[in-house]
């Protein structure tokens, strides 16, 4: 796979891993809620975020590796990545809190 078709994928994967956690009611799309719960809460939906940021972003180590050498990263890094995967996840967040649903 070429450096720039991994960059897409890497992007892609970000995408829909950041709205994972607004779209469903199951712990990382797979899992039952405990305790019989209905609906996750804001939290649980934040670890989710920040457990899928770190998928992605071992997804994107991977494919760094496959292609040579790993670049070290500094704090910078991160905190722009971690920005851009937010970013990401502003759809899902739109959708689940700021728009009106209908019921019934």
């Amino acid at each position: 796979m070429s450096q720039s078709a991994s960059v897409w994928l890497v992007l892609l994967v970000a995408l829909l891993a950041a709205n994972l956690p607004f779209v469903n009611e199951r712990l990382l799309a797979v899992l039952p809620l405990p305790g019989g719960a209905k609906r996750k809460n804001l939290a649980v939906r934040l670890a989710e975020l920040v457990l899928l940021y770190f998928a992605v972003g071992g997804i994107g180590l991977l494919f760094e590796q496959r292609l040579g050498q790993i670049a070290p990263q500094g704090w910078e890094f991160y905190a722009v990545t971690a920005a851009l995967f937010l970013v990401l996840a502003f759809p899902g967040f739109t959708w689940r809190y700021l728009l009106k649903h209908r019921k019934g």
